[in-house]
């Protein structure tokens, strides 16, 4: 794990102890097993992607489990949730992490981010105009990507010329 990365980890650790404590909830050995997953992942990720990396990595942990403890890992904004169109919401460690925003394909479903300096600028400039405190944001852009090996892309007029 690089040293950022670790950096990262290990106060991501304490910030859950400190909410854990504050809150009178039980510090088990399994949410911060799930929270040193996630921050050893660099993507985004569902529920069960995260489940079966726990169970392929022998971690004795229910999906009951898994799902109360990113609650708790959103809540304390160590994880941020994302719904991106889909019925699935998705997840990616936020604590360290540079503000972003994303791309996505909605043939293959890729996520890719992207951060531009312009967005914060913007932010700053509305919330000066309507005398407003903007916390957070999000962007989204959806549309279909160039990749040729977009693994769910229409075939094109192939598929117009067999339907007519």
């Amino acid at each position: 794990m690089p040293e950022a990365t670790a950096s990262n980890l290990e106060s991501a650790k304490k910030i859950l102890t400190a909410y854990i404590e504050s809150r009178g909830l039980r510090k088990t050995p399994e949410r911060f097993a799930i929270l040193e997953e996630i921050y050893s992942r660099n993507d985004h990720f569902d529920v069960d992607e995260l489940y079966i990396s726990m169970k392929n990595k022998k971690y004795r942990v229910s999906r009951a489990t898994v799902y109360n403890t990113l609650d708790v890992l959103v809540e304390c904004d160590l994880v941020t949730r994302h719904q991106f169109g889909k019925n699935l919401a998705q997840y990616e460690k936020s604590y360290g992490s540079r503000q972003h925003d994303h791309l996505i394909c909605t043939e293959c479903q890729k996520v890719l981010e992207f951060c531009d300096p312009r967005i914060q600028t913007i932010q700053s400039m509305v919330g000066e105009m309507l005398q407003f405190n903007v916390a957070h944001h999000s962007l989204i852009f959806y549309g279909n990507c160039n990749r040729s090996n977009c693994e769910n892309k229409k075939q094109g007029n192939k598929e117009e010329l067999l339907a007519s």
